[in-house]
């Protein structure tokens, strides 16, 4: 129990840290971009008090610098989001496929 009780924490950890260091590249070499949000999808899990959390994923489409049309799922989405609105997103051009919307 004690082993697996650490190796979740390890991989909680690791993903953590990963997820740290992409938005901090993005955020310092990212490019910035206007994008429309394609996709919302909601899903729903039960939590360990037996009730319903809601989890959210969103995915735009945008055009890189070389006039591409990428779709990518949105890093930092917010629960306002819907289909159609225009955000402003910034992007890693090495990784173009996962953004985070830019603040206002």
């Amino acid at each position: 129990m004690l082993i697996t009780l650490a190796v979740i924490a390890i991989v909680a950890l690791v993903g953590f840290a990963v997820n740290f260091v992409r938005h901090k590249k993005i955020h310092r070499r990212g490019v910035e971009t206007d994008a429309v949000v394609s996709c919302v999808r909601e899903t729903e899990k039960e939590n360990a008090e037996g009730g319903r959390t809601a989890d959210y994923e969103c995915f735009v489409m945008y055009r890189n610098e070389a006039g591409e049309t990428t779709e990518a799922k949105l890093g930092n989405p917010t629960r306002m989001l819907r289909e159609g609105m225009q955000v402003r997103v910034k992007y890693l051009p090495e990784k173009p496929k996962y953004v985070l919307m830019v603040e206002p």
